[in-house]
């Protein structure tokens, strides 16, 4: 069942990974009248939508009884707030990194922000081997080098390709790589952290996510308030929201409630290999259905790179028997 588990989350997360990155991307270049969503806006909407969705199994869980559902957020976060303050440091990280994944998108092409947010695969081992004394064998540190070298093949942007998002991009090319690195050791950092609490402890991910957004939704408030404030007292809160607008917000609060499964009944690392799969998803949805890109003999060099990096990873040798002595 855990195995199955495994894979239906890391699945799903592909999915929501692919579409986030092509709607938010579509969202944060598409030109229309009128003042433009806040993003800072959009991350803490996202952070209330997934402590709603969380109140929500944790009802289903308490077999949709009020008093239950009252009991466990008393018991679980009122009354253990030194548990509750333990989110509080990988929650505004996440505040910070999903308000740079906005930043990153906004200043860089697709493909460079994909090839370069890759680099949270290999701080996540890192992380990994670090704070919770993770044993890579030289499988997995190979598979990691291949699926780096596979991903940056198949996000190799073309003459073509270059032009056109020269043509789409506004702003520093400078400040977008920043903010693509910045968000790639706080990924890391943040995502290691959490693992290491969830396995600690034996509060429900769903009670844990209620506790991450809370703080989450604190910071993000802040940040609206110290950097959008004049906006936001100009146009409102929900300024420039659209269908669209919705569908990133409801994306990003799903990805959150994944990656926590992901993290429970996988790890970090198998969840950065989901996301690199799901690169070469979001250009293969570019070639067929955007039409704004030609796959070349480095895309499909790459996809193989990152295939068998895939496979690799979960390789386990086993050592061999020793010989029945006659």
């Amino acid at each position: 069942m855990s195995t199955n588990l495994k894979y239906l989350s890391l699945g799903i997360l592909v999915f929501q990974t692919t579409s986030l990155v092509l709607t938010m991307r579509y969202s944060r270049t598409l030109k229309e009248e009128g003042p433009r969503y806040l993003s800072s806006t959009a991350v803490v909407v996202a952070e209330f939508l997934k402590i709603m969705a969380c109140i929500l199994l944790v009802y289903k869980d308490s077999k949709c009884n009020l008093r239950a559902l009252n009991r466990v957020l008393r018991d679980e976060i009122l009354n253990k707030p030194m548990e509750t303050l333990k989110l509080a440091i990988p929650s505004g990280i996440y505040t910070l990194q999903n308000n740079l994944l906005y930043v990153a998108l906004s200043n860089l092409d697709a493909a460079t922000y994909q090839v370069t947010y890759q680099l949270k695969i290999l701080t996540t081992a890192l992380f990994s081997v670090s704070m919770l004394s993770k044993k890579l064998g030289v499988y997995q540190w190979l598979s990691l080098v291949i699926l780096m070298t596979g991903v940056a093949f198949v996000q190799w942007p073309s003459d073509s390709q270059a032009t056109t998002t020269k043509e789409l991009s506004a702003g520093s090319q400078f400040v977008g790589l920043i903010a693509v690195l910045i968000a790639c050791f706080s990924s890391g950092f943040a995502g290691v952290y959490f693992e290491k609490i969830l396995k600690e402890t034996k509060q429900s991910v769903w009670i844990r996510n209620i506790q991450l957004g809370f703080f989450g939704s604190i910071f993000g408030l802040m940040g609206v308030y110290i950097y959008d404030g004049e906006l936001l007292s100009k146009n409102g809160f929900f300024q420039g929201y659209n269908k669209l607008t919705w569908i990133v917000v409801v994306l990003q609060a799903l990805g959150g409630l994944v990656i926590a499964a992901v993290i429970k009944y996988a790890d970090n690392i198998l969840k950065g290999f989901a996301t690199s799969l799901s690169i070469i998803l979001s250009t293969l949805i570019s070639y067929f259905w955007l039409q704004d890109f030609v796959p070349t003999s480095v895309f499909f060099f790459g996809t193989i790179l990152v295939i068998a990096a895939t496979f690799l990873y979960g390789y386990d040798p086993k050592p061999a028997g020793n010989p029945i002595k006659a």
